[in-house]
Order: structure tokens, then C-alpha cells, then sequence
């Protein structure tokens, strides 16, 4: 039986990737079977293999082809010159009747059902070699929107025939080693979602960085997809946390990043189909989708994903009439589905040269080189092999160049443009989105390009120090100590998901609000107190978009201190309230307004102290609210809290009466309040304290500093400065004892154990519950866990 020329898409299944196409199937497949799950899927039909071989065949096509490929593989023609002159071939080839025919007919039979004649639609190539698991075949071949009427369907169609023959088509076939013309193409031609006068975008189910497989990663920009897919516009960014998306009380949005959509793609006029536009002033300033939407697209990509059985990559679109969502294309994503999870690849950056730029980071890697600058697709020739590639974006015709660079550098593009989904495929690190590459970096320069510092990646002057560690995660020993992780960075926390810790044994609320928020909190609250103009101006633009300033600090601490929950949950995330010192509060915007200038601020106004005190109350009502934002609307119940630097139980006693005001009363909902030992008071009273608290964690750096008498900063005392000095350990192992007497648990969070596998077994003797570490020093600091463990076991052991 011989296969039909159309098939209709909610007939196709994903069964028929030879019949349709990869894109066609999977169109198909969730017509049929996520269509009763409430997945909107618009509909269409395809035109086959089948007719795409009709039409070679008619023509006589395929035997001019093939000599022309023995051509090319015999240079005896240049790439550009083949592939143009086998497009030419298809492009001039007229329709068989019949087959014309019957692609009319069943345009016709779409405009009936749909109600209307010569409704719009999307004609998009679907090869039967594309979308597997191991090749993408990204943006490979053509894709025509806003097509109406049979003429232009017909014209269409036959110049996506042709460009399965583009260059980059046939360069990307050659590299995944498939027979050019055993490559056959379907074309869909799909009801046209008028997103035009809507929203786009594209959504991972896992990370596209780092393959953190528990979130929904999507990009949204006004207008038409094709912006966001060729990285031509910089879009918003959502990041929703799967696990907790069936809870419908939370809202488990952890990322809302504005992009500055500065174009979109609208309908064209007369001839041409569609036209780039600069978008409105309030569009900018606007998210694309509201907190419904965004969940509605992160349940849908669940649901794909769970049908499908693999991480995927999914097109979607918001029409503008009706306000209703559509999936209008869905593969497997290529990046991460085969990389090898044992192992874990870090990179730390030393010694640098000044910030040239920064932009969104895409690989985990650092590379020092020479930029090469090329602004014209049609100047690739000029490129030099091993160079840095800095242009103003990519499409697929920049493939051969981008293969010959070391790393890729663009003013436009998010993390789904073509130039991030290339360079994750190609294994190279890139830097897209900086805004102004193209004008300030120039041909020949040296610069180090680093993605190893988070998901904001920085280029630096020069070349820069960097070292690099290969940390193998198999066979790694269990242990009844927990090992877990100390984490400051919100944008670098995915990176660590692999790890096997038990939770986050300390996250620093201060790092996120000096690198995120950067404004006092008291600015944000008494704005009317910061008389600097220019530091006002400032504020005003970090906080535009926020109708309550303080909502700015709010919103941006729960939804950064999410990431890190994210990596630990469902285990324990142990956040600390702000421990800045009055000289690093005074630094952020606004700050020296509101700080004292003290002589020691090491022991002066920090910590437990700042709490309840008139001049920082109003401000830790905002720590106060992110925590409860973060647990109880986003819905991370695992995140338990931490008091710093608190002097007495008095001290105790209010911060605690202070945080039940502001909705965070220990024991609501499960909520764990630490506090940290890290003065010697805390030891001596820590009966006391325990009775307050439901644990502790060691600071053994402050610990050290108040026991010793010796200011840590200070590099004439750095040789005194020993955490493993006998009056240290006394310390620590009083500390650890009458905890475990009053019933709490108690751990480290200190870098001792990071730097001194020594100080690691001490503290497994002393029975510790937890030792908290740097992700760098995990697999080592495990290890060593395990070896006191089992000498610990082997002396104990009866005789």
C-alpha cells in the first residue's frame, strides 16, 4: 500500500517520523493524546515523504542532485554554490498536478473546518531525519508564517522542499552522517496562532544549562516565535519548579526575569508575509505572561514531558484574539539527554582583568582568546579558527563558522536563541545577550570569556587565572554525618544539582541582596531619607514596574533564595537573615543614610542585634516577608532560618517576638529556627539557646576570631588565626555536647572543614550532626567523612 500525500495531523502519530517528519509526528502525538489533558494544539495537515519524492521524481530531480553532491564532495564547487544551485533546481520545478491538487483540497478542507476561506497558516519543514533524540536539526530547514490562499501555499511548500539543501542543512547532515537525499521532507501546514498580536516563546523542561531536571525554563517575547528562536530579541525569562506545580496553592514561579523585547514580528502588508517592528515603550516595561499563563505552560510542559519519557523542547504561542495558549511544536532536547552525570566538570576563575561585559551565560566554561569580530554571515571567510566569535546574533547559516570557534559572544539572544541551542550542542561556551558586544570588543583583542560564575556570564580584559577540576560522582560512600552545601550564589546553584548532599547547610541572605537587590532595604522603605539625586535615579530604575518599592526587595530575595531551596528540596535549606557589617550595608544604594560609621564593625551593629532595633525593624519586616513569600506562596516548606551574631538570649527573645510579627513564628507550618554558635556566649548559655531554637550551626571563622582574640581580617595575626587551636576545639566540642543534651541538632558551616580533611575527622568524633561545604570541596569532604567514620567504627569496635 502506497503512503498517502496528505496526512491529516491528529491521524500522525510519533510512530511516523519517516512518513511526516519529526515535527509532523510530534504535532500529531500530542494532538491525540494531550488534546483530553486540555494541551491546545492548532490544526493542520502534512504533506508526506511521499510527496516530497513525487515531486523529485516528476521532475527527474534526484539524478542532477546527486551529481552535484558527488561535486561538492569532490571540491569541485564551493558549499554556498552546490547547495544554491540544488535549491535552484526544486525552486524552478513545477507542480505535478495531481499533487497540487490534492494540497489545495486539503487547504480547502482545512478552511471549511475552520469556517472561512483562505485562513492563515504556519508552513513549517519537517525532515524525516529531524528531531531525534541525538540530533536536533534546529531551525535547519525554512519555516513560512502568515501564508494565505493556494498560490502562496503551494510557493511555500516548494521552497521548503528546497531548503532541506540550504548550506547549514547540508554541512549539519554531513557532520550527524546522514545520506542527503535518504533525507526526505514533510511540510506541516498548521493553523496560523495569531501571536502576531500576542505572545511567543520556547520552554525546556529542564535547565538548558546545567540539566537541572525539577524546573520549567520559558522565554517570552510580543509577536511571532521566530524572534526568540533566532535570537534577535532578548526575552523575559520564568523558571517554575515541577515538583510543587500539583500543589495548586502555591505558586512555584522562581525566576520572573523582564528582557527588554526591544522588536517583535508582526504580519506584514500586501507581499510580505511578515515584518519586524520596535515594540512600545509599555511592552517593554510589561511581562508577557501573567502568573496563570506561566504556570499553564509549566503544567503542559510536565505533561509533554511525562508523555514522551524525555526532557524536551517545546515552541509555544499566545493568540491575541481569544487570549488562549498553544503548543505549536515539541522534540526531545538533544543537549543533556546523553551526557555523562557521573562526573562534574567546575571551573574557578582567579587572577582577571577589568569587567568588559556581561550577558546570559551558556556552558559552564572559562576560555582565554583573540576576539574575531564578523558582523556579516557573508564575511565568515574572514574568521580565524580558535577565535572568540563575536557577532550581533546567529541563525543556522553561521553553523560553519560557529564550529571553528572557541566560544561565541552576541548582542542579542536569550538562552533558547539559535546562538545558545548551537553552542550547548557544539560544546562551547557562550555569552549572548550583552547588548553591545559587536561596539566594544574589536578583532584581535585578548579577553577571557567566563560561564563558570552562574547564568550571568562576564567577559573580562585580558587573560585571566582559571583552574579547572573534574570531580567524579560514582561510587561515592554514604555517610551518617550529612554532608551538605554551603551556597551564596543564586544564579550559580543549578550547577550543583548533580551532587548527592543532604540539603543546603547554609545560604547567605546578604550575598543575594548585595548582587541582586543592591539596595538598602531602609532606601526602599524611606526613600525620602536618600538626599544623593543620582543614587535616587538609581533606585528608581531597579524598582520600576513595582508600585510598593519594598515588593522590589521582596519579590527579588524569595524568588533568588528559591533557586537555592530548589536544589535542596525536599531536604533542608537553612537560610541566614542578613549578616552584613555596617561598612558593607553603608555600600549598597542608599546605605550611608542609614549606617553609623563605627571604629570595629566586625563587633559592632550585626546580626541578632540589627533585628528588633528601631533603626533596621522596618527592614527585617522585608527579610521577614521574602521568607514567608518563599515558604509559603512559592512553596518551599523546607527552608528553615538562621539568626546570626546573637550575643544573648535576650537578644534571642526579640528577634524571635520580631519574626512572629511579621508572620514567621517558629513552628507555623513546620517553620525550624537555628541560630548560629559562633560567639563564645552561645557556648557557654547554649542550654539556653537551645531551648529557643531548634538547632545550631558552627561559624567556626567567628568562633575562632572571639575565642582567640584575633580580628580574622588582619594579616599580621593570620599564623594565629586556628580554627584547629586546643581552645577552639574545646569550644566546639562543648558547643556540640550540650546540644545533643538539650535535644537539638547541631552542625558546621564553616570553611575548616573544606581546607583541613583533619578538622572534618575531629568533628565526626565529637558526634556533629552536619558539616556544611563548599560544592568544590563536596566530594573530598565526603571521602573524608567517610574514612572517620569507619575509624571511629574500627576503634570502637569491641575487642
Amino acid at each position: 500500500m502506497e503512503d498517502p500525500v496528505i496526512v491529516w495531523l491528529e491521524n500522525a502519530r510519533r510512530g511516523d517520523v519517516a512518513l511526516v517528519g519529526g515535527k509532523n509526528a510530534s504535532l500529531g502525538e500530542m494532538i491525540a493524546a494531550l488534546a483530553p489533558k486540555g494541551i491546545a494544539v492548532p490544526p493542520g495537515f502534512a504533506t508526506s515523504a511521499a510527496a516530497y519524492r513525487s515531486f523529485l521524481a516528476a521532475n527527474d530531480l534526484a539524478p542532477r542532485m546527486r551529481d552535484l553532491l558527488d561535486d561538492l564532495a569532490a571540491r569541485r564547487g564551493t558549499l554556498p554554490d552546490i547547495a544554491r544551485a540544488i535549491r535552484r533546481l526544486i525552486e524552478v520545478a513545477p507542480w505535478p498536478e495531481a499533487l497540487a491538487a490534492t494540497i489545495i483540497e486539503a487547504y480547502d478542507e482545512l478552511c471549511r473546518r475552520e469556517g472561512q476561506p483562505n485562513v492563515a497558516v504556519a508552513v513549517r519543514s519537517s525532515a524525516t531525519a529531524e528531531d531525534l533524540a541525538d540530533a536536533s536539526f534546529a531551525g535547519q530547514q525554512e519555516t513560512f508564517l502568515n501564508v494565505t490562499g493556494a498560490g502562496p501555499l503551494l510557493d511555500a511548500v516548494r521552497r521548503c522542499f528546497a531548503s532541506l539543501f540550504t548550506a547549514r542543512a547540508i554541512a549539519y547532515r554531513d557532520t550527524k552522517g546522514f545520506d542527503h537525499l535518504s533525507v526526505a521532507l514533510s511540510v506541516g501546514v498548521q493553523l496560523m496562532v495569531r501571536t502576531d498580536i500576542g505572545g511567543s516563546g520556547v520552554m525546556f523542561t529542564i535547565d538548558p544549562e546545567t540539566g537541572f531536571d525539577r524546573v520549567v525554563v520559558i522565554n517570552a517575547a510580543w509577536g511571532l516565535g521566530e524572534t526568540v528562536v533566532q535570537g534577535i530579541v532578548d526575552p523575559d525569562e520564568y523558571v517554575v519548579y515541577k515538583p510543587l506545580l500539583s500543589d495548586t496553592r502555591r505558586v512555584p514561579i522562581t525566576e520572573k526575569r523582564r528582557g527588554e523585547k526591544a522588536i517583535k514580528m508582526i504580519y506584514g502588508a500586501g507581499g510580505e508575509r511578515t515584518r519586524t517592528v520596535p515594540t512600545a515603550k509599555a511592552e517593554r516595561r510589561q511581562l508577557v505572561l501573567d502568573d496563570a499563563d506561566i504556570l499553564t505552560l509549566a503544567r503542559w510542559a510536565v505533561a509533554i514531558e511525562a508523555h514522551y519519557g524525555c526532557p524536551m523542547d517545546i515552541e509555544w504561542g499566545r493568540d491575541g484574539t481569544n487570549g488562549r495558549l498553544y503548543i505549536v511544536q515539541a522534540r526531545p532536547e538533544t543537549v543533556h539527554a546523553h551526557e555523562d552525570t557521573s562526573v562534574l566538570h567546575t571551573y574557578r576563575i582567579g587572577a582577571k582583568g577589568k569587567t568588559l561585559l556581561e550577558g546570559v551565560a551558556i556552558g559552564e566554561q572559562v576560555v582565554t582568546g583573540e576576539v574575531c569580530l564578523v558582523e556579516n554571515v557573508a564575511d565568515q571567510a574572514d574568521f580565524v579558527d580558535g577565535a572568540i566569535l563575536v557577532t550581533h546574533t546567529t541563525d543556522p547559516d553561521w553553523l560553519p563558522v560557529m564550529k571553528r570557534a572557541a566560544a561565541i559572544i552576541t548582542d542579542h539572544g536569550g538562552r533558547t536563541s539559535h546562538a545558545a541551542i548551537v553552542s550547548r550542542e557544539l560544546g562551547l561556551p557562550a555569552l549572548v545577550g550583552t547588548g553591545t558586544a559587536t561596539e566594544r570588543l574589536h578583532s584581535g583583542q585578548t579577553v577571557t570569556l567566563s560561564c563558570a560564575e552562574g547564568d550571568t556570564g562576564f567577559v573580562y580584559d585580558g587573560p585571566a587565572s582559571v583552574t579547572a577540576e573534574t570531580l567524579s560522582l560514582t561510587d561515592l560512600p554514604e555517610t551518617a554525618t550529612k554532608v551538605m552545601l554551603n551556597l551564596a550564589n543564586p544564579d550559580a546553584a543549578f550547577r550543583w544539582w548533580r551532587l548527592p548532599s543532604d540539603g543546603v547547610g547554609l545560604a547567605r541572605m546578604e550575598f543575594v541582596i548585595a548582587n541582586r537587590i543592591k539596595v538598602h532595604p531602609m532606601a526602599l522603605v524611606r526613600m525620602e531619607a536618600v538626599r544623593d539625586e543620582a543614587v535616587r535615579q538609581q533606585i528608581e530604575a531597579l524598582t520600576e514596574g513595582f508600585d510598593d518599592r519594598s515588593a522590589y526587595f521582596v519579590t527579588g530575595l524569595a524568588q533568588s533564595l528559591a533557586r537555592i531551596a530548589a536544589v535542596a528540596h525536599p531536604k533542608r535549606c537553612l537560610v541566614r537573615f542578613s549578616d552584613f557589617k555596617t561598612n558593607e550595608y553603608a555600600g549598597l544604594l542608599g546605605g550611608s543614610a542609614f549606617e553609623p560609621a563605627e571604629e570595629n564593625p566586625m563587633l559592632g551593629f550585626r546580626g541578632a542585634s540589627r533585628y528588633a532595633a528601631d533603626a533596621y525593624r522596618a527592614a527585617f519586616a522585608l527579610e521577614c516577608r521574602a521568607i514567608a513569600m518563599l515558604r509559603q506562596h512559592i512553596g518551599f516548606t523546607n527552608v528553615a532560618v538562621m539568626v546570626p551574631f546573637c550575643r544573648s538570649v535576650n537578644e534571642a527573645d526579640k528577634v524571635l517576638a520580631v519574626m512572629a510579627e511579621n508572620g514567621l513564628a517558629r513552628g507555623d507550618d513546620g517553620l525550624e529556627v537555628f541560630v548560629m554558635a559562633e560567639i563564645p556566649s552561645n557556648v557557654v548559655l547554649a542550654k539556653s539557646f537551645a531551648s529557643r531554637f531548634d538547632g545550631f550551626s558552627i561559624g567556626s571563622n567567628d568562633l575562632t576570631q572571639l575565642t582567640l582574640g584575633v580580628d580574622r581580617d588582619s594579616e599580621r595575626l593570620a599564623a594565629i588565626f586556628d580554627e584547629n587551636d586546643e581552645a577552639v576545639r574545646w569550644m566546639i566540642s562543648t558547643v556540640i555536647r550540650e546540644a545533643h543534651a538539650a535535644g537539638a541538632v547541631i552542625g558546621l558551616c564553616g570553611q575548616a572543614p573544606s581546607d583541613h580533611p583533619a578538622f572534618a575527622q575531629f568533628l565526626v568524633g565529637e558526634g556533629i550532626d552536619s558539616i556544611s561545604v563548599t560544592p568544590d570541596s563536596f566530594v573530598a569532604v565526603k571521602a573524608s567523612v567517610a574514612a572517620a567514620e569507619r575509624e571511629l567504627a574500627r576503634v570502637r569496635a569491641p575487642a
